[in-house]
């Protein structure tokens, strides 16, 4: 389950992390930190459409290839870092390994990955007697089903320990809605051609699949049916991503006795037990009306009904693991909501599992290798520059009270800034990858062991030292639960940071993403955080009043947005990151003007120190994009598309007229009225 509040991420890059490329080797042009002539398009006006000028020429020579919905510049350096990863694990893949190291579970996972010709021997072999537990199974057995099929899959709903949202020091329980097999209500409540689809398509997934699993073609039919009626059940009542944008409405403080009283379709102890759970004396129900839901469903309808249902989860679950038909169908499910044409190659898909079950340990090879001293040294420089800048930013507000003033900026000193990678690293000896093993049984096995560590934590006090990150990941991160920011080393590479780069490069692109996380802290979610990462309330009345009132116009701007046909942006949606884009730009931009570079103004290339700086924040978005995808991200993404977080949020920065001579008249011009200024 994905609690919302957890992490608050630049982009999304999907379960599997990346790998960084080495410093020290040579980078193509398109890898280059900051304004590259060859990426632009000047042959359109930065006045007109400034997404185009600045990327036009990236995305012509980057034009999508079948395997991608959508390719862009965190695209490509993740996949420059997927090369660097293999050679890792070719590396260790090449040596002998004793059993039981940390190399030895890399390498034979990512080993029986590969081993295509096995998996197709096993086809649906290393699901049956999964298949037979589920199948064979009593009401009174569903308590101990679910929890088993928690550690892997989440039917029905999901619990996650986090930090108490209203006291941060300790771990608490959380409940959430799950089940739904095609991840997003939308896709079920909202009828459309294109909705009608995706639905379609899901439901000759589902059949398939079945029948690979040994089941004959009535019997994957009245899977399907039964499936749907459950999901469907759960779609109506469950929050939309835009509702769950509420953390107050989520905080549902709950005696377990009272749970225990209301919902009696699971036995609670049981469950708790076979989840490595201490019997907590209250819980956090996030969706109290899906909870209620979820006990009917199961109390009403027959076993046969529920066994369908859970059958179909744990296929879906393992389909990755199994043979190639069982991969086909999940591919060819996925494109039809995604528009890609190909499959990924299997050694990414390979790869991406002991990256995602063994990814510290992969991560400590990582920066061994690729993550120099210099860059963690140029980082610590930047981020204490943006700090600096933000602190000028809240004092200046002309919106904000000094009372709230003075709370923004005893939170913003009590940042906790992560840059690179932990400094302890996470013990993965309790993991045994047996090679004997199905592939999908050692999986299964490696996940409990994560499902096990963090449940483990319930009632104990929050290790703030954690990262919620493995070092390799492409992205960044703010966590308002423990207020702090967090920068992996798989960031901290060209095309988005080079310690040798200009500043103006520096500064518009990895510099923009610094101040982006920081803003977090203060975005219509983080801001209802104090210093310590307690949910509380630290605003004036008043000054609650007026950031709503800016942000609901912020909210309006993107919500005109037509992103394709007559789709529309969502801007309720995407609002915390569209604060985050504006505020980071606005405090990346005020730092640049402090170096010496920018004092000094002399042009590079034929572009301005200003120019230079904005070109690099947009290169940070260029990407080619399918349409279904687009329909999609539309749906699904707290992100704006790249095309948005760059020639909507300009148009609300004053600086980025000045550096293009944008006037009244122009498209990219917004009055100043208009604008939105926040942070």
């Amino acid at each position: 389950m994905k609690l919302k509040y957890g992490i608050m991420a630049l982009t999304l890059v999907g379960l599997a992390t990346t790998m960084c490329t080495s410093p020290k080797s040579e980078v193509s042009a398109s890898l280059k930190t900051g304004a590259q002539k060859e990426n632009m398009d000047e042959s359109v006006s930065p006045k007109e459409d400034f997404y185009q000028y600045a990327c036009g020429g990236w995305q012509k020579n980057n034009p999508l290839k079948d395997e991608y919905s959508r390719y862009g510049s965190f695209d490509m350096l993740g996949e420059n870092n997927k090369d660097q990863l293999l050679k890792l694990v070719n590396e260790i893949s090449a040596q002998k390994n004793e059993k039981g190291s940390i190399a030895q579970k890399i390498a034979d996972l990512y080993a029986m990955g590969m081993d295509s010709a096995r998996l197709n021997e096993e086809g649906a072999a290393a699901i049956q007697e999964d298949l037979k537990r589920i199948n064979e199974s009593k009401r009174a057995d569903f308590s101990k089903i679910i929890a088993w099929m928690h550690t892997y899959s989440s039917p029905f709903f999901g619990v996650a320990v986090m930090s108490d949202l209203k006291n941060s020091d300790i771990n608490i329980l959380y409940w959430g809605q799950g089940g739904l097999g095609l991840g997003d209500k939308d896709y079920y409540v909202e009828k459309n051609e294109r909705n009608d689809e995706i639905m379609a398509a899901y439901k000759n997934y589902i059949v398939e699949v079945c029948k690979l699993s040994g089941y004959d073609s009535i019997a994957a039919e009245r899977v399907r049916d039964n499936v749907l009626n459950i999901e469907n059940e759960l779609a109506a009542v469950a929050m939309s991503r835009t509702e769950q944008r509420d953390l107050a409405a989520q905080y549902n403080i709950f005696k377990m006795e009272d749970v225990a009283k209301n919902n009696t379709a699971i036995n609670w102890k049981q469950y708790f037990e076979d989840l490595y759970l201490p019997y907590v004396d209250s819980i956090c129900v996030m969706q109290p009306k899906s909870m209620a839901k979820v006990d009917e469903i199961l109390n009403k309808y027959d076993e046969q009904i529920i066994k369908d249902y859970l059958a179909f989860n744990l296929i879906s679950s393992a389909d990755g693991c199994l043979s190639d038909d069982f991969r086909t169908a999940a591919f060819n499910f996925s494109k039809v909501i995604s528009g890609a044409k190909q499959d990924r190659p299997r050694w990414k898909r390979a790869l991406a599992v002991p990256d995602g079950l063994l990814g510290e340990a992969l991560g400590q090879l990582y920066v061994e290798k690729y993550f120099p001293a210099e860059s963690k040294q140029r980082m610590i420089e930047l981020v204490n520059n943006l700090k600096e800048s933000l602190s000028e930013h809240i004092t200046t507000s002309t919106w904000m009270s000094d009372a709230t003033k003075a709370r923004a900026q005893e939170k913003l000193s009590a940042f906790t800034v992560k840059i690179g990678y932990p400094d302890k690293w996470k013990d993965y000896s309790a993991i045994n990858i047996d090679p004997e093993k199905y592939y999908w049984q050692n999986v299964k096995e490696a996940n409990l062991f994560h499902v096990k560590d963090s449940n483990e934590k319930c009632g104990k006090p929050v290790d703030r030292a954690e990262w919620g990150m493995t070092p390799q990941t492409v992205n960044a991160y703010y966590n308002p639960s423990t207020n702090e920011i967090c920068f992996p080393a798989g960031i901290l590479q060209n095309p988005f940071f080079a310690p040798d780069a200009l500043d103006a490069d520096v500064y518009g692109a990895i510099g923009v993403v610094i101040g982006h996380e920081m803003t977090h802290g203060f975005d219509d979610m983080g801001r209802n955080f104090d210093k310590k990462g307690d949910m509380v309330n630290w605003w004036t009345d008043e000054d609650a009043q007026k950031f709503n009132a800016l942000a609901d116009k912020l909210v309006a701007q993107f919500d005109s947005i037509v992103v394709l046909g007559d789709q529309h942006a969502n801007g309720r949606l995407t609002l915390g990151e569209n604060i985050a884009d504006q505020g980071g730009l606005r405090i990346a931009y005020s730092a640049y003007m402090k170096t010496k570079e920018a004092q000094e103004n002399k042009t590079v290339d034929g572009l301005t120190p200003a120019q230079r700086f904005y070109l690099s924040y947009a290169h940070v978005w260029a990407d080619n994009i399918r349409d279904a995808e687009i329909l999609r991200r539309t749906t699904m993404d707290e992100h704006s598309l790249g095309r948005w977080r760059v020639n909507a949020t300009l148009k609300n920065i004053d600086t980025f007229y000045d550096a293009f001579d944008i006037q009244e008249g122009d498209a990219m011009y917004l009055a100043p009225e208009d604008r939105v200024v926040i942070w």
